[in-house]
């Protein structure tokens, strides 16, 4: 097995299952790369299940009108499918936010063996519990979080958006209009903004701001309200 693929299933939910469990799961299967802005699940689409090796990966639902909003993010080390698994099709799509890599898994052994083995479906009902977590606090976030936290957010979600397949994230918005999203002030996100570019994270121009580094820029929106 690819080393990095190792890594990635050792510290995922299916790391702490034994082996007779898991290895039949992965038998056959392959890694998949996807450079940045790909679509690689649209809702209502057969079940898939994957593990996150590398990247980043927004999860989001639209409305009839064409809107977007993110309900999470897929990382690294992350099973991703477990809930259509368990629940069948959702109203939910995921787009890479970077160039990103994941090993596929075996959506119908998946469920065949987590009927028959427990184990596998306890671990199955508490990444999805985890999943529940991380929306609400994606929620929590956008609603409570510190002024960089919900600007680090908008600008995932509004580079997101407007993204291409292959083209830089960028996210077309102004200051004024960037504080106004967020309820604060243009000076307060001028600050914020600064910062992130230091760390070389964004990369700003008049009305414009170019995400440079999507993961780090996550890991930013979810600041002090991280879980341990």
């Amino acid at each position: 097995m690819d080393p990095n693929v190792a890594e990635a299933l050792a510290k995922s939910f299916l790391g702490r299952l034994p082996s007779e469990v898991v290895d039949p799961l992965l038998a056959d299967q392959v890694r998949l790369d996807y450079p940045a802005g790909t679509t690689i699940y649209r809702g209502g689409e057969p079940a898939r299940a994957l593990l996150v090796v590398s990247g980043l990966i927004r999860i989001y639902v639209t409305s009839r009108e064409g809107r977007q909003v993110t309900i999470r993010y897929g990382r690294p080390t992350d099973v991703l499918g477990t809930a259509l698994i368990i629940g069948g099709p959702l109203n939910a799509h995921a787009q890479t936010l970077a160039p990103t890599s994941v090993f596929v898994i075996d959506a119908r052994r998946l469920e065949a063996i987590a009927r028959r083995d427990a184990r596998l479906a306890y671990a199955m009902a508490e990444q999805v519990s985890d999943r529940l977590d991380e929306a609400i606090e994606q929620i929590a976030i956008n609603a409570f979080g510190s002024v960089k936290q919900r600007v680090a957010s908008q600008l995932l979600e509004l580079a997101s958006t407007q993204q291409r397949p292959e083209a830089p994230l960028v996210a077309e918005v102004s200051q004024q209009e960037l504080a106004d999203a967020i309820g604060s002030v243009r000076e307060v996100v001028a600050r914020c903004l600064r910062e992130l570019r230091a760390a070389g994270i964004v990369a700003t121009s008049r009305d414009r701001v170019e995400v440079l580094d999507p993961v780090r820029l996550h890991e930013e929106s979810r600041g002090s309200l991280r879980r341990p």
